[in-house]
């Protein structure tokens, strides 16, 4: 009998423990599963923001590029604003036309080596225009021949004429005190800045000798007189 109640005491006391022990693996499973699915909603989460990181990083992208592109389609130097006849305060006006302008050349050499032609364009129409850029100029000689004349090395600036304002351009050279100057000039064909009409005017009387060829003479941009 005794031997009896010892085995059942220790067989209560082995069940107990392993009650025990399956209320705990229990507990453990259950807080496991929290743990896991707490950790897979956070996951979840975090990837969730992510992603919104990343589609407003590449809003923002997106609106940075656009504003480079506007901001470089919108950008320009003088030289595109004076080949578009822009004024000094981005207005647009157009070009002034042959037909307006009263031209008319002067010798103004200011001493006995440089030889310096200067010709005015006065805008006698009756709208503001634009005389911004290289004149087209050829010299004609007494051999009847046409000599173009090259641009010099020079920066076109932004030249606006109100009516009744005007334009000055001029022609360089090296005199010839020689007297043995192979260039006999007799007009200068001008075709303003952006124009295609061609205006004759006489060769200044006592405008100097040109030493050289006519391809030794430059042209330089306008600009105005005030």
């Amino acid at each position: 009998m005794k031997y009896n109640r010892i085995a059942a005491i220790a067989a209560i006391g082995v069940a107990a423990t392993l009650s025990l022990t399956a209320c705990n693996g229990d507990d453990t499973g259950a807080a496991s599963s929290s743990q896991g699915s707490s950790s897979s909603a956070s996951s979840s989460s975090s990837s969730s923001s992510g992603g919104g990181s990343k589609q407003d990083g590449g809003s923002e992208s997106s609106s940075e590029s656009g504003n480079a592109q506007s901001g470089s389609g919108d950008s320009t130097g003088a030289p595109d604003d004076a080949a578009n006849g822009a004024t000094e305060t981005g207005d647009k006006v157009t070009f002034c036309k042959t037909e307006d302008l009263a031209i008319d050349a002067m010798d103004t050499a200011p001493d006995a080596q440089t030889g310096n032609i200067d010709i005015t364009m006065i805008n006698r129409g009756s709208t503001t225009c634009s005389a911004t850029g290289f004149a087209g100029v050829d010299i004609k000689d007494t051999d009847n021949t046409s000599n173009p004349i090259e641009r010099g090395h020079a920066q076109p600036r932004i030249t606006t004429l109100k009516p009744g304002d005007a334009a000055v351009f001029n022609l360089s050279y090296t005199i010839d005190s020689s007297g043995n100057s192979l260039s006999h000039p007799t007009n200068i064909l001008v075709t303003p800045p952006n124009e295609t009409h061609t205006l004759s005017l006489k060769w200044p009387e006592g405008a100097a000798d040109i030493k050289g060829a006519y391809t030794d003479v430059q042209v330089y941009p306008t600009h105005t007189t005030k």
